[in-house]
């Protein structure tokens, strides 16, 4: 940040509010948004945009007054909490030359991806009624699935920011809410699957069987997922869920999973373009045992066990992509999903290796 700028106190929800692409957003939103935003001060007499990126960040005049000279000539003066501070200073059509601080000034930088983000999730849930109306008032006003399910981070780099817009709607009106007890299994090793999960409230631990002895595998909390490996899959379930608290899940039906969400994120490619990929520096990710990837890996694979992925969410580089793959592609679609909905640039192996061999 240059001399000119630096930065203090966060903006407040109630400031937020009064932004013209925010007016309708919750003051638990807008707490939200405030937390992830940056607030500036610029010295009267400076260009506070000067050197700054011409994209990405949207920019509001809070305080003071700024002067904004446009490419094709013209100039305009804005007086912070006026009328024309409601709207982003470099969003106004014309490009900006530059500009001055008339006295000290007070600015908000919203990121552009989480400002848009935010706004078609709660444009679409403000119109919707019906079964599904709980959740799109939650996705709303609801600060405890705005904190969780439907939080800044999952709908930016979680599975939902990787649903198509058009499926925001349908998503939100076939998501059901259900409670859960102290106690209570929401899901059985060796059941079939029927849901997706995505903890609301509460807490959660994943338990399974190894040799008739029970092995806590992970504790999940408010918007941590669970079940898809088995809709993935098409497999029984491979693990017991546990609540270890009162609290409540929003879930999805395996239809609706499979149609909103599964094939939306598995991005398939053939192996002939999986390797031109690798051949351009992606990685080949392995999901079988490792007794499997020493027998026949694929040159420069990396061996990710599928009950190993989720420990690999902090260790994988994420500026990497990667391509999944196991023997018939019914385990490494499991994988792909778990990455996906965690934000990796993740290809799935089309029919894994037995489709590589018949396709070669």
């Amino acid at each position: 940040m240059r001399s000119s700028r630096s930065s203090i106190a966060r903006a407040t929800p109630e400031q937020l509010a009064t932004l013209a692409p925010l007016a309708a957003l919750s003051l638990e939103r807008l707490a939200e948004l405030a937390e992830v935003s940056e607030l500036e001060r610029a010295k009267r007499g400076s260009d506070p945009l000067k050197d700054r990126p011409a994209s990405g960040q949207s920019l509001f005049l809070l305080g003071g007054e700024m002067l904004l000279m446009y490419e094709k000539g013209g100039s305009m003066v804005v007086v912070g909490g006026g009328e024309d501070a409601k709207h982003a200073i470099n969003r106004r059509g014309a490009p900006l030359v530059r500009t001055k601080a008339i006295t000290d000034v007070e600015l908000l930088a919203i990121d552009d991806e989480v400002l848009d983000i935010m706004v078609t999730w709660d444009d679409v849930a403000a119109g919707i009624e019906g079964e599904g109306a709980a959740v799109a008032r939650a996705a709303r006003s609801d600060s405890r699935s705005v904190s969780s399910v439907l939080s800044i981070a999952n709908l930016r780099n979680g599975v939902f920011a990787q649903l198509p817009a058009a499926h925001i709607d349908e998503l939100l009106r076939r998501f059901e809410w259900a409670p859960m007890r102290d106690g209570d299994e929401v899901i059985r090793e060796g059941d079939d699957g029927d849901y997706y999960y995505v903890v609301e409230s509460g807490r959660c631990q994943v338990q399974r069987m190894v040799g008739g002895v029970k092995m806590v595998l992970a504790d999940l909390r408010s918007g941590d997922a669970f079940g898809e490996e088995a809709l993935v899959s098409e497999a029984k379930r491979n693990a017991t869920v546990v609540a270890l608290t009162d609290g409540g899940v929003v879930r999805l039906g395996k239809r609706d999973f499979d149609e909103l969400l599964r094939e939306p994120l598995l991005q398939r490619v053939s192996f002939a373009e999986a390797s031109e990929q690798v051949r351009r520096g992606a990685v080949w990710l392995d999901v079988r045992y490792p007794s499997e990837y020493q027998y026949d890996k694929l040159a420069g694979a990396i061996n990710v066990p599928l009950s190993e992925v989720r420990n690999m969410f902090a260790v994988l580089d994420r500026s990497k992509d990667y391509i999944v793959y196991c023997q018939s592609g019914r385990r490494s679609a499991a994988a792909a999903f778990l990455f996906a909905q965690r934000g990796f640039n993740v290809a799935l192996l089309e029919g894994g290796l037995w489709g590589a061999e018949r396709g070669r």
